[in-house]
């Protein structure tokens, strides 16, 4: 055994038998006893979930005392919520030589082509930037859209789409329908173009089902996928959320990355004041959006069929007609909570209104006076002085919805006046976010040069705002949202790092660290609570050569490691849930971008240690790092007869520390399926 351990760590280390003799053996902490189950085996692996590192292990780990403040302060940074609007991996960061010879999938709106706006900035340019980026890296592309302009019949038809795109592109793009044969249609047609267009997906009910045969149909062949259609990441279908679980990387394109970046805006609280101008109608259905804006808003200005049920809410007189009862508890939870936190709520103070029985007759009304047999169309000149006196002292403004009633069917005058002042607001340093078709077209129309953000699809805004979860955008792989200060993590940046993907409670890492102090050590788990209490240990233990981090590192494993400074000499993987070893299970934890980054970012001669006590997981494992290795990593043959098996499986722990779920299914008497991997020395 000394040999093992000599050729892997370069010096002897205690026996397996003698390091259980010490203060490490499995029983001698009862504060872990209770957690475990000898039930199913199942249940045993959960209990691995809710373990922890224990604060009374006595590792003798030097001090750094800043680390805790360091991780808080990075987990502060935003205060956006992760779950609703994550940080997830770019086509702007993802390695452009990781895209060569691939077969990448674009998921886009090509509504937004065909309408032919395509300014500079425009989201039609954007999606233009985000096909060429990808077809000049060498990828080979399929574009899928759904698309409906019942305008012109022609650009339904998927032909004229294709010729379309072609012309824009400047490049060929071959149309394919998804019929019978299709995977094979595909595969033929790969050979007379680098870019395909399948048709239009609206008209197939598996699509809008987020069906997981129709998605495997889509991405048959794929190894990337792109979403750049970010303004429908709000709905659950096959070609945005399904196909996901097909494809071994899932990023953002170029207009989805703009699409995040739009939204963060708006919940940002970067400038103040910060005033909301709250257009169009449906107060109830809107209702926990405002709410929201209300936290973090200084006030918000009513202009729309919405103003009567404020106006209710205050006790103010409105015609009755104009009051929707359905509305009138949301909108005394509003006014209530707006009072609360002291925020503003803005009325008109005055309307246009219209004749009933006239309709060419206007006339101007107070807002708390409107007389019977009139209906208000449009803000009176009062309101709007007031308007902009007090939206001219904003450093930020958002505008979200139309200036328009219900009894009006043209745009107002007032919105185009509203337009006009926030334009020239926009010129001077202030954040401008208008929101919804006709809002955007507008402002859009009052504007030589567009400074501000303009986002077109409201839907999805409000339903960010509300809480919602946007399922496309969750679908994508994750990335790790912070850049790493290496220095304020180890004392010393040039030792060789080891990193534990799957870290769990730390033990393991943790005895590692104490026994190599020339080794700097970085624990990779998805589990946040795991990662915070491990976290926790670090800090107080004063320990200087090991860190953990919160991160899902099928995805974030290549950002992170290649930033640091020294060479990643060990990689180890040990014990993943077998629940996430199903090859169609989106978050499985040894996929082929893992295994890339690692055969990539692993140092001449370093290592990588797998094990499981589910022979099928480490199996499946080997086979992974064997397939997408790159023909870097290969088995360590050149051990002593008696560690290995006789079917090639390593018989000990060649680190001479186990880690606790190792030791309990040792000391149940189950095997351990235990595998050395060794990157080779480039040639020559």
């Amino acid at each position: 055994m000394s040999g093992v351990l000599d050729f892997f760590l370069g010096y002897s280390l205690p026996r397996i038998s003698d390091f259980h003799n010490g203060f490490t053996r499995f029983q001698d902490f009862p504060q872990i006893r209770p957690h475990l189950s000898y039930g199913k085996s199942s249940d045993v692996q959960k209990c691995k979930k809710v373990q922890f590192l224990p604060k009374a292990l006595n590792l003798e780990l030097a001090g750094h005392a800043d680390l805790h403040s360091f991780r808080k302060e990075a987990e502060a940074c935003d205060g956006i919520d992760s779950d609703i609007l994550p940080h997830v991996r770019t086509l702007r960061n993802f390695p452009e030589e990781e895209l060569i010879g691939k077969v990448v999938m674009v998921r886009l709106d090509l509504t937004i082509l065909l309408r032919k706006q395509k300014k500079q900035q425009s989201p039609a340019a954007r999606v233009i930037s985000t096909i060429k980026y990808l077809h000049e890296a060498g990828a080979k592309l399929i574009l899928i859209s759904s698309w409906s302009l019942r305008a012109d019949s022609l650009l339904l038809k998927l032909e004229y789409v294709a010729e379309f795109l072609s012309s824009e592109l400047e490049l060929k793009v071959i149309p394919v329908e998804l019929g019978y044969g299709f995977e094979q249609s595909l595969m033929e047609d790969r050979h007379k173009s680098d870019i395909l267009l399948l048709e239009n997906l609206s008209q197939f009910k598996p699509e809008q089902a987020n069906c997981s045969e129709f998605a495997r149909r889509l991405s048959s062949g794929v190894d990337i996928f792109v979403n750049d259609a970010f303004f429908q990441s709000h709905k659950i279908l096959a070609s945005n959320v399904g196909i996901t679980g097909f494809c071994y990387a899932s990023i953002a394109g170029f207009d989805f990355d703009e699409g995040m970046s739009q939204l963060k805006k708006i919940i940002e609280m970067n400038k103040r004041p910060y005033f909301a101008i709250i257009g169009g109608a449906n107060l109830t259905g809107k209702a926990a959006a405002l709410q929201y804006l209300a936290s973090r808003c200084d006030g918000l200005v009513f202009v729309g069929d919405a103003v009567f049920q404020i106006m209710h809410a205050f006790g103010l007189p409105v015609p009755m007609e104009l009051v929707e009862q359905e509305s009138l508890e949301a909108a005394h939870t509003l006014v209530e909570a707006a009072k609360a936190r002291g925020v503003q709520i803005v009325l008109p103070k005055d309307f246009w209104c219209l004749n009933d029985h006239c309709p060419s007759q206007m006339k101007i009304f107070p807002a708390n006076h409107i007389m019977d047999g009139w209906k208000p169309v449009d803000v009176g000149p009062n309101t709007l002085e007031e308007m902009i006196s007090m939206l001219s002292i904003c450093k930020k403004i958002l505008w979200i919805g139309a200036v328009k009633f219900s009894s009006s069917s043209e745009e107002s005058s007032g919105a185009s006046k509203l337009a006009a002042m926030l334009y020239n607001l926009s010129q001077k340093n202030y954040d401008l976010i208008v929101v919804g078709k006709q809002a955007c077209e507008t402002f859009v129309g009052k504007s030589s040069h567009v400074t501000a953000d303009v986002i077109e699809n409201a839907s999805i805004v409000w339903e960010f705002l509300k809480g919602r979860k946007l399922h496309g955008l969750l679908a994508l792989d994750r990335a790790y949202p912070f850049d790493l200060n290496w220095d304020a993590i180890y004392a010393n940046t040039t030792l060789p790092l080891v990193v534990d993907i799957g870290s769990g409670n730390g033990l393991f890492l943790s005895k590692m660290a104490e026994m190599r102090k020339d080794w700097n050590f970085l624990g990779m788990e998805i589990n946040e609570k795991l990662v915070s209490r491990c976290l926790d240990h670090v800090s107080q233990s004063g320990m200087t050569n090991g860190y953990f981090i919160a991160t899902n590192a099928t995805s974030t494993f290549r950002p992170i490691v290649s930033s640091y400074p020294g060479d990643l000499v060990l990689v180890s993987i040990q014990c993943p849930n077998p629940d996430f070893n199903k090859t169609e299970h989106r978050w499985r934890m040894v996929q082929r971008s893992l295994v890339e980054a690692i055969a990539d970012l692993l140092a001449s001669d370093g290592k990588v240690f797998l094990q499981s006590d589910v022979k099928e997981v480490a199996v499946r494992m080997k086979e992974e790092f064997m397939k997408y290795g790159k023909g870097k990593l290969t088995v360590v043959h050149d051990l002593e007869d008696s560690t290995s098996h006789r079917d090639g499986w390593l018989k000990e722990n060649p680190f001479g520390i186990r880690s606790d779920w190792e030791q309990h299914v040792i000391d149940r008497g189950a095997p351990m399926y235990r595998l050395l991997l060794l990157k080779s020395s480039p040639s020559g």
